[in-house]
């Protein structure tokens, strides 16, 4: 596309600043709005895989969140009481050096903010958008109180999960409660007994799962992290709670007891941030003059690992897709279809695991432990569990017009 356009993006998360980046740098005037006064991360850890760490290379930030980061070679998890192992995925399954990085959110978000500032890309804080007026040449924006916030050719939504406007887009839906959530918590890292180099798990049956997972530092000058995460129901989080800090710490101990090095650092509930999931997928992430990106395209639970990697590359795929079309409509469906694939393939996949290690089921978690450890010591099982992992079982990198990171050290 060759006309150069006026786009407001609202959210500014890692979905939406690397939007701004990639956009902005294909010359397109941008403006990001924040409904906060002062944009900051939300949330705790998570695992940047090949696809996501692709993108950042791509927008030129992959040094400096690798030097926040910390290295993942594998998935490990155990059941809590057999000492069996359940889960073991390991990257290296897989020819070519890929990895996971795990980071915390503030890490991420710092890395391209601080991007976004260098290329003085204006965020207008305390401006959450409301609606969307697309009648006219160009989509007028309208904040709180009716407050005008301009009029663009285009608006990117990366609000999120709850986002209001995504009823905008062609055919709208609600993630639908998933059962399970998590409490969870970024506390200092303490390395003996647990390797500095994996996500590790421990399940009683599909009702609990603990994890500890290595997220490096949140800025240059901390001090490692890791964050720690107990899957619970959200409706019996107010029932812990009265129960009180210690049964719940004793609970946890006596189905892994090496995890008192993270437990012994929480001192109240106020430590831990609740966590709740939801399941959706937008059929068509577009409406008149709007492109819907990440968790508010499609949400779901952080079995798989893929929610902020599927953000970079919608916003990569986004730009790609302005730069190729005639029009910006043009472009947004040429958008909304050369996602399409991977998004919905690995939404199936995530909603078709996820109850083998959050349910009530009794079943599955005695198919889960006797299958897919089975398949995962068995050609080609390794090898598939590490491309779901990786984010690559179907190609995600065609739509973004890039092609995949070289893994060999830089």
């Amino acid at each position: 596309m060759q006309q150069k356009l006026d786009i407001a993006i609202a959210g500014a998360g890692p979905a939406g600043l690397a939007a701004a980046l990639f956009l902005h740098r294909a010359g397109h005037r941008v403006v990001l709005f924040e409904r906060f006064e002062r944009p900051a991360p939300v949330g705790s850890g998570l695992i940047l895989q090949p696809t996501g760490l692709t993108a950042l290379d791509a927008l030129g930030v992959y040094a400096d969140i690798r030097a926040l980061g910390s290295r993942i070679d594998r998935l490990h998890g155990t059941d809590a009481r057999s000492g069996r192992t359940v889960l073991d995925v390991r990257y290296s399954a897989r020819r070519g050096g890929r990895f996971g990085l795990a980071v915390h959110r503030a890490a991420l978000f710092g890395v391209l903010h601080a991007a976004a500032a260098g290329e003085k890309i204006p965020i207008v804080t305390g401006a959450e958008v409301q609606t969307i007026d697309s009648g006219g040449e160009k989509a007028a924006l309208e904040g709180l109180n009716g407050r005008a916030l301009g009029a663009f050719d285009l608006v990117v939504d990366a609000t999120g999960s709850r986002s209001r406007l995504k009823r905008h887009a062609l055919h709208p839906t609600e993630p639908m409660p998933l059962a399970y959530g998590a409490f969870w918590a970024s506390l200092g890292w303490r390395g003996k007994g647990f390797d500095e180099h994996a996500l590790l798990q421990r399940y009683d049956r599909a009702s609990v799962m603990i994890g500890v997972l290595p997220i490096g530092r949140p800025h240059a000058t901390a001090e490692p992290m890791a964050a720690f995460f107990w899957s619970i129901k959200p409706r019996d989080a107010e029932k812990v709670r009265l129960n009180g800090l210690e049964a719940w710490k004793d609970r946890v101990l006596s189905l892994w007891p090496d995890s008192e090095a993270f437990t012994s650092q929480i001192n109240s509930f106020e430590q831990l941030s609740l966590a709740q999931y939801g399941h959706h997928t937008l059929g068509f992430p577009a409406g008149r003059r709007l492109a819907v990106i990440g968790d508010a395209a499609h949400s779901t639970s952080p079995q798989l690992g893929q929610g902020a990697n599927m953000a970079l590359l919608d916003a990569a795929a986004l730009a790609y897709a302005l730069e190729r079309a005639a029009g910006v409509d043009d472009a947004l469906d040429f958008y909304a279809r050369s996602r399409r694939r991977h998004v919905r393939v690995f939404q199936a996949l995530s909603r078709a695991f996820t109850p083998f290690y959050q349910s009530d089921s009794t079943v599955l978690p005695f198919i889960r432990d006797r299958l897919v450890a089975t398949v995962a010591r068995i050609p080609p099982g390794p090898q598939i569990l590490a491309s779901i992992v990786a984010g690559t079982l179907v190609d995600p990198f065609r739509a973004t017009g890039f092609g995949e990171c070289d893994w060999s050290p830089k």
